[in-house]
């Protein structure tokens, strides 16, 4: 008995800790830049660790600001979420959050606005490394409401720090003149200016646009664009005039702008970056003149992010059909957002275009599921909502048009989400559905492929219960052929529910190492095509959170070895080795494709290419296919000239070791003298070093890899390739890095 009982927890502490290894978050399939989108962001900048680079704290309204660190310089900034300096702080209290010295200790302390009113935090840290401990009542005395928003600058030139707050109940802006000291800064309703009024909500920042040393104001506002608050008065008494002119045109299309200008490229000119009510980040540089600025949309620097609006309730399905996986998704407008996939079926890469669903829109919170329902090879759409409907929407080929009937039955209470799957395998697509309640409702298809008629079968599901605002995903996660269920719910939990005959077992442990924030919508998808399911999770914020299934990654799909070719006239035969040993999936065949088009699938490692075309240059990737999908392909390249090219070998291509710790030893051979480029990619595609590109002589030759990228920083543990190429022949190899 004893026995059993280790064996049993041995076990079971390896199930845990292989689904604790399962998923790894990748950001830059969502979010390039790795810059949050945050709803009601607010950046504002400082150098809060003193490395001379200016940072962002990122505020937003559901947790006290985010210090996003510029580990760049101040000409090439480069920002990255850095140490939570603000965690202790409520987000009750700071909202917005700006930097000065306000004890004249030289270090940079903290002032915040938030639902609480203003708040002084005083850094008991240092210049480099701060702690905020707030400074009670500082601020008391003055009426600015819930959700001030402060800035400080010296703008009567006394020495000390004055201070600007916009107000969100009214809209003004309010001066107040520090009659203190700048070691004891004193602020009061009896020493006050009123700038101006923008609207319900100011967001202002001091500025010197024009460099003429003295402060203006650029204030963001509820509705679009900006208003700029010139000052035309002396160095001790400001006269502000208004000149929106200078932004305009900017922010026209986002509410809620809140600014922040600075100098990122370090050419003497401020630049305006500005976030909203939606969270992502706008970025203009001035390539104009101090006095005339020309506003230049960036959007590297803070661009890319996939964000909804609100309420992102993903879906994955290939729309297009050209054979990856596109993305539509509901909003908190009841909007229908679709994001068509321009990137591959390996790495997805994202372009909103929703005029085909601009039909489709019901009360807010719509979510959507997509599928071919009445069988005329058009994915048709059902839809729900905060109402708790179901709704029918029929593809015609250019739009989508309702069609009542079918659903009218269905009254879920509230917040439905819909999703489409043939759950008993009868070939027709039934749907499964979440509620506001937190229950589960099957709906099964009892009519047929092309003509579909939905009829509830009650507890199906049994005592299941998510949560409130139940949002799901089905597919087989185990991998044990049938259809398991993911679902999150209102407080960003994520639940797993698997299939165990006709009944459900939750299961604690498979996604329990994924943090969700509010209102968590998953979608199962293998979106990098390497035979798992890997996990998308919406949210409250409209952004979304992708997380790789490493149960079948890359690393245990081995691709093909060697591919080399021999051109003989207008044929051209192919011939590679096997893939190395220790693919967990079974291997089912190779696949041969050209110029990007499907040509043959063989079982053989050598295929004949027939009646090719003098002059044409051909590109071939030979993938080996598995039970659980494809290898990365592996490419070559060739030219029919006519002339028989008996090359056969052009060069090899081997490392050791594989799998490495450290460093492995790339060695090759070529045989004929002439450059030869080595290049490192990661599993996304993307080029992480260039080991070597030089000229070399025929024979053997050898360089080392350390894992290490072209600016000498480590990378990562996983899967890479290695890409030889010489002329126009390339020769790839996988190596797996394990430190």
């Amino acid at each position: 008995m004893y026995r059993t009982l280790v064996i049993f927890i041995f076990l079971f502490t390896i199930i845990q800790v292989m689904y604790a290894q399962m998923w790894e978050q990748d950001n830059s399939i969502f979010n390039p830049s790795g810059i949050p989108s945050l709803t009601f962001s607010q950046p504002r900048f400082a150098d809060l660790d003193g490395n001379g680079a200016k940072d962002i704290l990122l505020g937003n309204t559901n947790r006290s600001p985010i210090f996003i660190q510029n580990t760049g310089t101040a000409s090439i900034p480069a920002f990255h979420i850095g140490i939570d300096y603000l965690a202790n702080i409520s987000s009750l209290d700071a909202e917005v959050g700006v930097c000065a010295d306000m004890n004249a200790d030289g270090t940079l302390d903290l002032i915040t606005g938030g639902f609480t009113g203003l708040h002084l935090y005083l850094n008991t840290g240092t210049a480099t490394s701060p702690q905020f401990m707030e400074a009670g009542n500082y601020f008391s005395g003055l009426i600015v409401g819930s959700n001030p928003v402060p800035d400080l600058a010296d703008v009567d030139h006394d020495g000390d720090l004055d201070m600007v707050i916009g107000l969100s109940e009214s809209g003004s802006v309010k001066l107040y003149t520090n009659i203190g000291t700048p070691a004891n800064g004193q602020f009061s309703e009896a020493h006050v200016q009123i700038i101006g009024d923008v609207g319900l909500y100011a967001y202002p920042v001091f500025c010197d646009l024009d460099h003429d040393e003295d402060y203006d104001m650029l204030v963001g506002r509820d509705s679009h664009g900006f208003a700029y608050f010139m000052n035309t008065g002396t160095s001790t008494v400001g006269a502000w005039q208004q000149n929106d002119a200078v932004f305009q045109g900017l922010g026209m299309d986002i509410y809620f702008n809140s600014p922040a200008l600075a100098d990122l490229n370090n050419d003497g000119k401020d630049d305006l970056i500005f976030g909203s009510a939606s969270g992502p980040l706008n970025y203009y540089v001035n390539v104009g003149t101090l006095s005339n600025p020309v506003w230049q949309v960036n959007t590297t620097m803070f661009g890319g992010v996939i964000d909804v609006g609100g309420a992102s309730s993903p879906v994955f399905y290939d729309f297009d059909g050209d054979g990856d996986l596109d993305m539509i998704s509901g909003s908190n407008l009841g909007t229908i957002k679709y994001y068509r996939n321009t990137g591959t079926i390996h790495a997805p890469a994202w372009q909103q275009d929703n005029s085909y669903f601009a039909s489709i829109d019901h009360s807010i919170y719509a979510a959507i599921a997509i599928g071919d329902v009445d069988g005329d090879s058009l994915p048709d759409a059902i839809v729900g909502d905060l109402n708790g409907g179901l709704y029918y929407h029929h593809n015609t080929g250019t739009g989508f048009e309702q069609i009542n009937g079918l659903l009218d039955f269905v009254a879920l209470g509230g917040w439905s989400v819909p999703r489409l799957i043939d759950m008993d395998g009868d070939g027709d697509l039934d749907i499964v559905a979440g509620n506001e309640a937190g229950n589960l409702h099957y709906y099964q298809n009892q009519g047929t492929p092309s003509s579909p008629n939905w009829s509830e079968i009650s507890g199906f599901f049994g005592t299941i219960d998510v949560g409130s605002n139940c949002s799901l995903t089905l597919g087989d996660i185990d991998l044990d052929g049938d259809i398991d269920i993911v679902a999150g719910n209102i407080s960003g939990d994520l639940r797993c529910y698997l299939r165990r005959g006709i009944s459900w077992m939750e299961n604690t442990t498979l996604v329990s190492s994924i943090s969700t924030d509010q209102n968590a919508a998953p979608a199962l998808a293998d979106l990098d095509r390497d035979g798992d399911l890997d996990l998308v999770v919406g949210d409250y914020d409209g952004t979304l959170s992708f997380y790789r299934n490493l149960t079948y990654s890359s690393n245990v799909l081995n691709p093909i070895q060697n591919l080399t070719y021999l051109v003989t006239q207008d044929q051209a035969i192919l011939s590679w080795n096997s893939p190395a040993v220790g693919s967990t999936s079974p291997f089912v065949h190779y696949d041969i494709l050209v110029d990007g088009a499907f040509l043959a699938s063989v079982s053989d490692t050598t295929y004949t290419m027939m009646n090719l075309t003098m002059g044409n240059i051909y590109n071939v990737l030979v993938i080996a296919q598995y039970i659980a999908g494809p290898s990365v392909p592996v490419e070559i390249t060739f030219e029919v000239t006519g002339i028989d090219d008996h090359t056969q070998m052009p060069f090899t291509l081997q490392n050791y070791p594989n799998p490495f710790h450290q460093s492995t030893a790339i060695r090759y051979t070529i045989f004929k003298q002439g450059t030869t480029i080595i290049e490192i990619y990661n599993i996304l595609g993307q080029k992480v070093k260039t080991i070597q590109s030089a000229d070399n002589k025929e024979g053997i030759n050898t360089v080392q890899w350390n894992g290490t990228d072209d600016k000498g920083n480590n990378v990562g543990n996983g899967v890479y390739f290695c890409r030889l190429k010489t002329g126009s022949k390339v020769l790839t190899r996988k190596m797996l890095l394990m430190k």
